[in-house]
């Protein structure tokens, strides 16, 4: 089992990756203190931990990645969380993303598509104390036991907008999801004015895994 330290070289190594973030646009203090706050080594496989503050995606298994840093922090700041903002997030994955939402203040709701990674994360966020709801299930249909959300995140690229999605956010709003094919995708922000407006903002490609499910890629 991975040792948790957390020492002054991957601290020094965070504030690096902060700067790095800041220089490539990301404005939010919020959300890079975040990102200095959460150690990203502790979601790493021991094999890939000296990786863990390079700019990039890393496998984590079950055909899943821990997304790139930056991609974190640009879908974060897009969603402009407010402490005690109710959030879904499609796609739980290494719980990464889930726990920089959780450290901002917001309310998570998680769900993962895959049993197993599901299970893994599960049982590790529990270790690491931090408290969220995790689902396992299809999260293209998102999770309307719970609904309406403040806000939902999608961490995986989808062939369209579900509509599940849409009507289960709260008039005034935000999803943020990754458009496109199975290869490349435009980040969407699109917010909830009210039930029957929707306004709909596009920004740059990145490339995620596929979103599965009834309204994702089959």
């Amino acid at each position: 089992m991975l040792k948790l330290e957390d020492t002054y070289l991957h601290k020094g190594k965070r504030k690096a990756l902060v700067r790095l973030l800041r220089e490539k646009g990301i404005q939010s203090e919020r959300v890079l203190d975040a990102i200095y706050q959460l150690p990203r080594h502790f979601f790493f496989d021991s094999a890939l931990v000296s990786h863990a503050y390079e700019d990039k995606a890393f496998p984590i298994g079950e055909g899943q990645t821990i997304s790139q840093p930056y991609t974190v922090a640009f879908q974060t700041e897009l969603l402009e969380i407010k402490p005690g903002d109710k959030v879904l997030e499609i796609g739980t994955g290494s719980g990464y993303q889930g726990t920089i939402l959780h450290i901002l203040g917001a309310e998570v709701y998680t769900i993962e598509y895959q049993k197993k990674l599901y299970e893994g994360t599960k049982r590790f966020l529990k270790r690491l104390g931090i408290e969220m709801n995790l689902f396992y299930g299809d999260g293209s249909q998102g999770l309307q036991e719970y609904a309406p959300y403040d806000k939902i995140l999608v961490t995986a690229g989808a062939p369209v907008v579900p509509n599940a999605l849409i009507k289960q956010l709260k008039p005034g709003g935000i999803l943020v999801i990754p458009v496109g094919d199975r290869s490349t995708q435009k980040m969407l922000k699109l917010t909830k004015k009210t039930n029957t407006q929707v306004i709909k903002e596009e920004f740059d490609s990145f490339a995620f895994v596929p979103l599965l499910g009834k309204d994702g890629w089959k």
